[in-house]
């Protein structure tokens, strides 16, 4: 039997720096435990790829919930806010700026 989860999706199209940089190409996909909303895993496609993933490895690390990711403050407009807006999807069923 599979573990339970819920994806949060946010393409880099909705995201101010990415349109701005003109370069929206790419996504954040965030999985999280559905009864717990602990982040199980994210799918970082995109420019900014590398630079994001580490803030994924560390909430993964902690035991994070897709929810405390969501409540933490990015800077704007940075690519990352991408990152933010897919745990906000995954925690709370649709992301903010989508």
């Amino acid at each position: 039997m599979g573990i339970p989860y819920k994806i949060g999706k946010f393409p880099f199209a909705a995201n101010s720096r990415a349109k701005t940089n003109n370069d929206t190409d790419g996504l954040v996909k965030i999985l999280s435990h559905k009864e717990t909303d602990r982040m199980l895993g994210a799918h970082i496609l995109g420019s900014g790829a590398g630079e994001m993933i580490n803030e994924a490895t560390l909430a993964m690390e902690y035991g994070a919930s897709c929810e405390d990711v969501a409540r933490v403050c990015h800077a704007h407009p940075t690519v990352s806010e991408a990152f933010r807006e897919a745990n906000i999807a995954a925690a709370f069923g649709k992301a903010i700026n989508f």
